[in-house]
């Protein structure tokens, strides 16, 4: 099927460039129906226009609380008919209700092999720590922060020359390969989840 997708960002938008890419080049069967941001500067919501795909921007500071910045979110993606979310660099954990209008229909690509380094500066916790390998993880999204169900991942060495720069480079080529080819699953059917584990139909 052709999956009708949403995109929420917050900043430049990497990863939603490679969501672009891949359906151009027809790697990916997806309608990118909405690119959403809080954030009125991110420079992915420019990317979104160059493509002629709809954006919107629903910032915090306009709603009085949590619960009406979400409530506009979902009225927007609902309106613009999306029935999967990516979140691509959305730098805001999202609450049970609005998980629950996307029951297992929401995913996140996060910078590292979960469940090591979660939450903000994952590829910096990693090259701290001095670990020898990071990575990639995209899954499901939950009421935790980056605890839902994995679907896949890409494993990065971390070579003794790699500074913090190249290792983030690394980090998000791996990012731009593995996060197209996850959507493409899920608009091919193929993700079916059993307790905490996800199962990808060959």
């Amino acid at each position: 099927m052709t999956l009708p997708l949403g995109v929420l960002v917050s900043g430049n938008g990497t990863n939603l460039q490679a969501i672009l890419d891949a359906i151009e080049d027809g790697r990916l069967d997806a309608q990118l129906r909405l690119v959403l941001s809080d954030q009125a500067q991110a420079f992915a919501l420019k990317r979104a226009e160059k493509q002629g795909v709809p954006t919107a921007l629903v910032e915090r500071k306009n709603f009085a609380d949590r619960s009406s910045f979400e409530k506009k979110i979902l009225e927007v993606l609902k309106k613009h008919g999306v029935e999967w979310v990516a979140l691509a660099g959305f730098m805001r954990l999202l609450s049970p209700e609005f998980i629950g209008a996307y029951p297992q229909r929401i995913v996140n690509i996060h910078p590292a092999l979960l469940p090591s380094f979660p939450g903000l500066s994952a590829i910096r916790q990693a090259f701290d720590y001095g670990s020898p390998i990071t990575g990639v993880t995209v899954h499901f999204v939950d009421e935790g922060c980056d605890t839902g169900p994995i679907i896949a991942q890409r494993v990065v060495d971390v070579s003794p020359q790699d500074t913090l720069e190249s290792l983030t480079e690394k980090v998000h080529h791996m990012e731009h390969e593995l996060y197209p080819k996850v959507l493409q699953w899920i608009a091919e059917g193929r993700l079916r989840i059993e307790g905490r584990k996800v199962v990808i139909r060959k």
